[in-house]
């Protein structure tokens, strides 16, 4: 899927690489592509000033050079379409890279002078706070040398986000876990390929756009606030996904691959829930409130309750490395890593054969909230496997510094057959 936002800048950026702009440039032109690419998707992605900085100076060689800014002139600043949502984050980025080119002894285009006056007397009129609290961010998933994505150079995805928790609540906002689950269902098709997948606590609707372009068979997405739901509905919407808007009670077949339903996790009764069979339950930092937990843990374990009896389960949580590929000795570098990661893909598969799975991304912020969390999935017969170590999605977002990998845990839950 290729989504063109603001007039037709991805194609025009892609064209000016394709045709050698700035020749001139002492970096060799493949490497001055990728840096100009990775500037480009994380302005799209409004990463954090010192981040687009850092990356303004690789595309110039160490410095932000004239050829740089004009780069960042034509195809970022002078190309937004819609600037309400990001006169503030201009104001800022606009800030450090004119101090930063000065600094540096360089000479600054007038236009970011003009452009920087323009966003001062902006804020000064609008001294009310009155300013929109939302904005559009664009994640550009990159499939450089990607298999599964042969042909494919990226992948777009604009997403309506509140800039204030007040509001829009935290469903509304971009989190770590969904941007590494989108990876790993990225990385990792053939795993959701005619699947029916459901979603608790859906957001902003990343997961679930992934999850169609991973050709998902069926694609349900839910979220127990109002307002995260409207927002949800309208990216589906921006990324030309058609949705079917249905609730628990409405039971009618439809032929949409994608539903929207309103599930508060604390008042849905078993027989509601039971409406939907997933093969997969997916879900994004949604174990992060200690008072919700039993609520979602008993929604999860209707769904994953499903299982045929195998003599092959285990009992209490799994380790993260399989036998055949013991990590225990420090050696998971090279070829160890790369065998483990298709042994767990294998043993993921076989494990979906045998009945429906969930696949839980999060950061433990609170651990004392993570083992309540593991105590309750005990108590409800559900087997929890941590496969952080043992298969990782593809790095298709490397221009994104501010989202850390490293933070995230992918967990993966069965029920336990007595």
């Amino acid at each position: 899927m290729h989504t063109t936002m603001r007039g037709n800048e991805h194609s025009e950026f892609i064209f000016a690489m394709s045709t050698g702009y700035n020749e001139d440039l002492a970096l060799d032109m493949s490497n001055l592509h990728i840096h100009r690419q990775y500037f480009f998707s994380a302005f799209l992605a409004m990463e954090p000033s010192d981040i687009l900085i850092s990356l303004a100076r690789k595309c110039g060689g160490g410095f932000v050079s004239e050829d740089v800014q004009k780069f960042i002139w034509t195809y970022c600043i002078n190309n937004i379409s819609d600037e309400s949502c990001y006169v503030t984050y201009l104001k800022v980025f606009l800030k450090k890279l004119i101090k930063e080119v000065e600094l540096t002894g360089g000479v600054v285009l007038d236009e970011f002078y003009e452009r920087y006056a323009h966003y001062m007397a902006s804020l000064k009129e609008d001294a009310s706070g009155n300013q929109d609290l939302w904005t559009v961010k664009c994640i550009t998933f990159l499939f450089h040398d990607v298999p599964s994505h042969t042909g494919q150079m990226q992948m777009v995805v604009p997403l309506r986000c509140s800039l204030n928790m007040l509001q829009g609540d935290t469903g509304c906002a971009l989190w770590p876990s969904s941007l590494f689950l989108s990876e790993f269902i990225l990385s990792f098709p053939e795993v959701f390929t005619r699947k029916l997948c459901f979603e608790v606590g859906s957001g902003i609707g990343l997961i679930g756009i992934c999850l169609k372009h991973a050709k998902a068979s069926q694609v349900i997405l839910s979220d127990g606030d109002s307002s995260t739901l409207a927002n949800l509905k309208l990216n589906l919407e921006m990324n030309e996904i058609a949705n079917f808007d249905s609730s628990l009670d409405q039971s009618t077949s439809t032929s949409y691959l994608v539903r929207c339903i309103h599930l508060p996790w604390e008042s849905a009764n078993e027989s509601e829930l039971q409406q939907f069979n997933p093969d997969i339950v997916l879900g994004a930092d949604v174990i992060y409130d200690p008072s919700c937990l039993p609520h979602l843990v008993r929604v999860l374990s209707i769904y994953l309750n499903r299982r045929i009896t195998t003599n092959n389960r285990l009992n209490g949580t799994a380790q993260a490395c399989d036998k055949e590929e013991d990590c225990s000795n420090g050696d998971c570098s090279g070829s160890n890593k790369v065998n483990l990661q298709v042994a767990t893909l294998k043993s993921l598969l076989e494990e979906m054969e045998t009945g429906p799975v969930a696949l839980i991304a999060s950061v433990i912020r609170n651990i004392d909230t993570f083992n309540c969390f593991l105590k309750l999935c005990c108590q409800n017969d559900l087997l929890v496997k941590d496969m952080t170590e043992s298969i990782r999605p593809d790095n298709l977002l490397p221009y994104m510094k501010s989202y850390n990998r490293s933070d995230v845990r992918l967990l993966m839950l069965s029920y336990m057959s007595k």
